[in-house]
């Protein structure tokens, strides 16, 4: 009989450990937290680890050297049941292909776009590879979400903490880049995540992470039955080709405002080509403050958005299109598959006096914090 209790024990932690963007139920197991790693194939040579993160209530959070991925966030419905709300690969392979549109990568040297991939700093002018409609987009074609982060457990098994040195010139950018990147899965089911660099010589920085998120864990093809609410009451607005033309129009009245929670597809077609638009935060200051929800009133869960910068890219998935290979047990991940609710300072700051600073100086520490509480009503 002991025999027989101990098969079905060790049988249930596998079907708990091997979840990957599918509904299972809640088991009885004792939940082990901390951090642990495997094998997730490799690049250019390197070993990828994939480490994921465990906290007491089962919720999970799995991240990759490479680009600093995070490529699982499992958390509970409002049954109990664990679902992957995030969109990823099930290898190295998918998240290496052509036409991975940066899931859950860390971005930079610069998030979102530069006008003509140029600046001009302290007399010089840059220039990045403009490979987006002839535009600068996420730190370039080699940006950080393509490189090898080195990798650290840090104290008390919650965080993991990621460096990586950009070199003086890379893609196209000034000064060496020293970066810290830490993971922390937080014991009321948040993922904060904690961005610092320091350079030595005058440089553009503007962080983020773009996880794709669907609450429905796959339930739903889409997210336009998601319901979105952003604290901002004016957006920056875009020319046909996404660069900021400078304005900040007011939201009221328009498909733009999220200020009270909607329905994502109430009004998407209005918008052409679908959000993809930076919103300017209602704050005076750099405090971590909670920012946006969305909520998904079928597995009841809701994530929570925190922040210290300006302004959040709110993404609706426009450019997928069910192409991508090697996908979570082979789902389509189709046109408004998930959204990106990207933390960041405006697009083209650096061409644009009247935005928020991103230029880092020598002797200066940029510093961002952002956190992903997860829920449900």
């Amino acid at each position: 009989m002991k025999q027989l209790s101990s098969l079905l024990l060790a049988a249930s932690v596998f079907l708990f450990s091997c979840n990957n963007n599918t509904e299972s139920t809640t088991t009885n197991t004792t939940i082990k937290m901390g951090i642990t790693e495997k094998s997730f194939g490799t690049f250019n040579g390197e070993a990828v680890t994939e480490y994921t993160l465990t906290n007491a209530t089962g919720m999970q959070v799995g991240i990759i050297n490479y680009g600093g991925t995070v490529t699982k966030i499992l958390t509970k419905d409002k049954a109990g049941n664990f679902g992957d709300v995030v969109l990823g690969f099930d290898s190295i392979a998918g998240f290496t292909q052509k036409g991975n549109p940066f899931f859950g990568a860390l971005i930079g040297r610069y998030g979102n776009r530069i006008a003509k991939g140029k600046f001009t700093l302290d007399g010089a002018t840059y220039t990045l590879a403009a490979y987006n409609n002839g535009q600068a987009l996420h730190g370039g074609l080699k940006g950080y979400d393509k490189v090898m982060w080195k990798a650290e457990k840090q104290p008390g098994d919650s965080s993991l903490k990621l460096t990586y040195l950009s070199k003086d010139g890379e893609e196209g950018y000034p000064g060496n880049l020293s970066i810290e990147v830490i993971y922390t899965l937080t014991a009321d089911n948040g993922l904060k995540i904690d961005y610092a660099a320091t350079t030595d010589k005058a440089t553009p920085v503007n962080l983020t992470n773009h996880a794709y998120f669907n609450l429905s864990a796959g339930k739903d093809s889409t997210i336009l039955d998601h319901e979105l609410m952003l604290k901002a009451d004016k957006f920056t607005e875009v020319d046909s080709v996404l660069i900021p033309t400078g304005k900040l129009p007011a939201v009221n009245g328009t498909p733009m405002d999220f200020t009270a929670a909607k329905k994502i597809g109430k009004e998407i077609d209005s918008v052409k080509g679908g959000y993809d638009h930076n919103w300017v935060l209602n704050k005076t200051g750099n405090a971590l403050e909670s920012i946006a929800t969305l909520y998904h009133a079928g597995s009841g869960r809701l994530m929570e958005v925190y922040t210290t910068e300006p302004g959040i890219q709110f993404y609706s998935g426009n450019f997928l299109d069910g192409t991508l290979t090697n996908t979570k047990g082979g789902q389509k991940y189709v046109k408004h598959a998930a959204l990106c609710l990207e933390t960041q300072h405006f697009p083209d700051s650096p061409n644009q006096p009247s935005f928020p600073n991103t230029i880092l100086k020598p002797g200066e520490k940029y510093t961002h914090t952002s956190l992903y509480k997860f829920s449900v009503k």
